[in-house]
């Protein structure tokens, strides 16, 4: 059994200075603008700069597995286990993605945990 204490939020809640809405919709912004660099970097100049040639910027509405979660979709960067960066988005921003390139089926998951993908956007 895990020794977190978990308490029930909502999007209102603040720390005094933002809600937790306006920290996710800053989280998503920050990610799809992240994903458009890599893929501008990726045709118009050195990919290898900013992630090298293997980082692959992808969207699916499925997992590896075809399930998927109604209202949302999966973003990510890089294919290879032990590379991949992905988080789930409302669908409300699929257009706003139409730079990736669309997967039928994520790449199956590498187990990455939130700790492993903060330190891959700072290996970026």
């Amino acid at each position: 059994m895990s020794d977190k204490t978990f308490k029930i939020v909502n999007g209102d809640m603040s720390d005094g200075y933002h809600t937790f809405d306006e920290l996710y919709e800053h989280r998503i912004t920050l990610f799809i603008a992240l994903c458009k660099k890599i893929q501008d970097f990726k045709y118009h100049g050195d990919a290898r700069n900013i992630a090298g040639d293997e980082k692959i910027v992808w969207k699916s509405t499925k997992h590896h597995d075809g399930s998927e979660y109604d209202g949302w979709f999966i973003m990510g960067i890089g294919i290879d286990q032990g590379e991949q960066i992905s988080y789930h988005l409302p669908m409300s921003k699929w257009d706003m993605t139409d730079f990736a390139e669309y997967r039928k089926r994520a790449p199956k998951w590498d187990g990455h945990t939130s700790d492993d993908v903060l330190k891959r956007i700072d290996s970026l």
